[in-house]
């Protein structure tokens, strides 16, 4: 297979699903040019720490485009390490988050230098809101309506609360999100979401592009 013939896969939301984030990138390897991470790494599942460690590897060793995106879960994460967590952060998956580390909620500011390696520290502070390429813009939760790419902010980025796949508005091109779980990848003309529940006994998943294929791989926690 040519080069120009490999496709950009973007993949959602992992949440510590370490197992079959491994199998997936298996599937995907030899196929693909760019990879798109949508974002969630952390929470709820009980790998965290082998997930982002595994994204650090492959960006380390693979020759192909890498691009991680911020989810909120990965901000919440961010917050407790910097010292100023959100309450929010330990009710929604960040106890199996700081377990993954050997951390507790009152863990020391010792312990946690000592057990979150300063590269986990570094990928998470470098993580952009979004990424577009030729085939589509990607993001975690979703865009605002009628403000510039430049211009999006991080609650709509990140959090946003109303239904995606329901935004009629036109951004150019078609957007990839995860952040809201669906049965089976939502497949639309000009939006994709590929969130399919793998911390919640569903799959993990990636559509590539620009054939719009899914590859997906069961969850065993």
């Amino acid at each position: 297979m040519q080069k120009t013939d490999l496709a950009t896969a973007a993949v959602g939301d992992i949440h510590g699903c370490s197992d079959a984030l491994t199998v997936l990138l298996e599937k995907l390897q030899d196929r693909i040019h760019t990879l798109v991470f949508l974002g969630d790494y952390v929470d709820r599942g009980p790998n965290s720490k082998e997930v982002i460690a595994t994204i650090l590897q492959w960006k380390k060793i693979k020759e192909m485009t890498i691009v991680p995106l911020m989810g909120n879960h990965d901000l919440l994460f961010l917050q407790y390490l910097q010292g100023n967590p959100s309450p929010f952060f330990f009710e929604v998956g960040g106890m199996q988050t700081l377990a993954s580390y050997g951390l507790a909620p009152e863990s020391s500011k010792q312990e946690i230098k000592r057990e979150v390696p300063p590269q986990h520290i570094a990928f998470l502070q470098s993580l952009p809101l979004w990424w577009q390429d030729q085939h589509a813009i990607y993001v975690h939760a979703g865009l605002e309506p009628g403000r510039h790419l430049s211009q999006q902010g991080s609650h709509w980025c990140l959090w946003n609360c109303k239904p995606f796949d329901q935004c009629t508005f036109d951004f150019g091109k078609p957007v990839v999100f995860g952040h809201r779980v669906y049965p089976k990848p939502l497949i639309m003309p000009e939006r994709i979401g590929i969130d399919t529940g793998a911390v919640y006994g569903g799959q993990l998943s990636a559509v590539l592009l620009p054939k719009r294929e899914i590859i997906s791989v069961p969850v065993s926690l």
